[in-house]
C-alpha cells in the first residue's frame, strides 16, 4: 500500500505549521489511518540570512506549507482538509498534485538512493573533483545517503580516508 503514497504539499496558515503537523499524526491514530498517510514533515533548515538577528537559528525552510506521504482519496483528503489550520492542498483549484520525484530530492523530502556498482575491498575510480583521476579501494558503502568511503593512495604510500558521493566514482574494469 506504502507504493501508491505520494507526497503532497498541504499549504496552512503562517505559523501553523506544527501544530498542522501533530494533529494529523493524532487523526491517523484516532482513525486508525496508519494505512492511508504515512509520514508527515515541516522541513527546517538553519538561518543564514547574513542581516537576520536569527541567523543560525533553526527556521521552517517552507513557512507556511506542511508535506505529507499519503493515498489520495475523497476520505483522506477530506480528513486532513478538516484539520484545523489547513487551508487547502497545493494544485489547481486546491486539487492535490503529488510532487515529482526531482521535486522531492530538491526539497530534501526524499534523498535519491544511488546503485552502487561495487562492493567493499572494491578498486574504485574518483570520476569528478580535486582527487579525479585516483584509484581507490572501498572501505564503507552508505546507498541510502549516496555516500563511499574510500583509501586512496595520495601521498606516495600514504593512504588517506576519502568521503565521496556513489556517482562520483566507478568501479576499474
Amino acid at each position: 500500500m506504502a507504493g501508491q503514497a505520494k507526497w503532497y504539499v498541504i499549504h496552512t496558515y503562517s505559523g501553523y505549521e506544527k501544530k498542522v503537523e501533530t494533529n494529523i499524526w493524532k487523526l491517523i491514530e484516532n482513525r486508525n489511518l496508519q494505512d492511508v498517510i504515512f509520514d508527515i514533515r515541516v522541513p527546517e533548515e538553519e538561518d543564514s540570512e547574513e542581516k537576520s538577528d536569527k541567523k543560525g537559528a533553526i527556521v521552517k525552510a517552507f513557512p507556511g506549507y506542511v508535506f505529507i506521504k499519503m493515498i489520495m482519496s475523497d476520505d483522506s483528503w477530506h480528513a486532513v482538509r478538516s484539520i484545523r489550520g489547513v487551508t487547502g492542498f497545493v494544485g489547481p483549484e486546491s486539487k492535490p498534485v503529488p510532487l515529482t520525484e526531482e521535486e522531492l530530492i530538491n526539497i530534501k523530502i526524499e534523498k535519491k538512493v544511488a546503485n552502487a556498482d561495487f562492493e567493499i575491498g572494491d578498486i574504485v575510480k574518483i570520476l569528478e573533483g580535486p582527487l579525479a583521476g585516483y584509484t581507490g579501494r572501498v572501505i564503507e558503502l552508505v546507498p541510502e545517503q549516496n555516500k563511499v568511503k574510500m583509501m586512496v593512495d595520495l601521498f606516495m604510500g600514504r593512504e588517506t580516508e576519502v568521503d565521496l558521493e556513489i556517482d562520483q566514482v566507478e568501479p576499474l574494469d
